[in-house]
């Protein structure tokens, strides 16, 4: 017979394991292909020593001359926060009972909330992953719900509404209603006014830092100043226009030259993946290839591509994966009470709660070995 108690348990026992695949490994392909360490995490903090630059002590000499002066390796230190990352599920008290007497009725309420955790996850880590860590969404552009993008949007979405002076006005609505074409949006309450702009609920300023962050040309990086450090500064190039093979290949031609590593994955918009086809179809046919998590890309000269649903409009990011890495205080978890138990009667509802929790920090360790194309003509 089913209870709460055989519920929590199979929760930890087995959907555990499930999920945390999932999120790590199947939810997006950059994430995908990041790895995940549990390395230089102290506390609360990421602190990593990354090497930037080359050692300068080597140089050509005469036979009986001085050797070259010593100098050690440029090192510098990123310091960042943990991110808190949850996940939460909700299952009725009613729902329970309907099922305590059907094993398999009971399996298929799990499976449906559990799936819907997953997509509901994979789509707000996914667009974590393009953000600065902000948090932010969109911006208002008139008081009838018109925003200036509604890419990070959708139905169901709970939301903070904070004033253009960055004073929280409304906190916890829901994103009711999303209509793409208008670039305009319902929300369930609070009263938008023009430059107001939406964020996730509670997360104001508490996200990952996302390739936004990173290539954001000014500023401060994992508490390293940008203005005073070159090596900071990945390459970018704006108004590219047309793309073709010649065009990206010096485009990554100049990375690599930037950088001196190398361009191991390129994700782009939907139009831009569309406009790439349509300049190579012509010439040869662009073969597909399997990637980390069971993705399907296309490749570039050897270099997976995927088309994105948060890369934003006309971009195109060239990266190499082996520069980054997802640290984390440990792998997904439930969040358990005192009683160990991780399925939680709401008080004062006859409704239970289970959270996933993951701390984790987005680095890239050499930032000047990425680049950005923006301007690209879509199709």
């Amino acid at each position: 017979m089913v209870t709460t108690q055989n519920a929590d348990s199979v929760l930890k026992s087995y959907y555990l394991d499930v999920v945390s695949e999932q999120l790590d490994k199947t939810a997006n392909p950059f994430l995908a292909a990041i790895k995940k360490t549990t390395a230089d995490v102290w506390g609360r903090d990421v602190r990593k020593a990354v090497r930037f630059g080359v050692m300068g002590g080597i140089g050509a000499g005469t036979e009986d001359g001085a050797l070259p002066k010593t100098n050690g390796t440029n090192y510098a230190q990123f310091v960042s926060t943990l991110k808190n990352l949850y996940g939460t599920i909700e299952i009725s008290d009613k729902a329970i009972r309907a099922a305590a007497s059907n094993d398999g009725a009971f399996v298929d309420l799990i499976n449906d909330e559990m799936e819907a955790l997953v997509k509901s996850s994979s789509y707000n880590f996914g667009r974590m992953l393009f953000g600065d860590g902000s948090g932010k969404l969109a911006t208002v552009t008139s008081a009838a719900g018109a925003v200036d993008s509604v890419q990070n949007l959708a139905e169901g979405m709970v939301v903070d509404l904070y004033s253009s002076a960055n004073t929280l006005k409304t906190a916890a609505i829901t994103v009711t209603s999303v209509d793409r074409a208008a670039k305009k949006i319902t929300l369930s309450g609070g009263n938008p006014a023009e430059n107001d702009y939406l964020v996730v609920q509670n997360s104001k300023d508490l996200e990952l830092t996302g390739l936004k962050a990173i290539f954001a040309p000014t500023g401060t990086l994992y508490g390293v100043e940008k203005s005073s450090n070159s090596w900071l500064k990945p390459y970018t190039k704006e108004s590219f226009g047309e793309i073709g093979e010649n065009t990206l290949q010096a485009a990554i031609d100049a990375v690599e030259e930037n950088g001196g590593g190398k361009v191991n994955f390129i994700v782009c918009s939907w139009g831009v993946r569309r406009a790439l086809i349509d300049a190579l179809s012509a010439f040869r046919k662009m073969d597909a290839v399997t990637i980390e998590g069971g993705f399907t890309a296309l490749s570039f000269n050897g270099i997976p591509v995927v088309a994105d649903r948060f890369c934003p409009a006309g971009t195109m990011y060239l990266l190499n994966t082996d520069d980054f890495a997802l640290h984390q205080l440990c792998d997904w978890q439930w969040l358990e009470g005192e009683d160990g138990k991780v399925l939680k009667q709401i008080p004062g509802k006859p409704v239970y709660t289970a959270t996933l929790v993951k701390y984790a920090e987005l680095m890239c360790y050499r930032p000047c070995g990425q680049g950005c194309l923006t301007g690209i003509t879509e199709k």
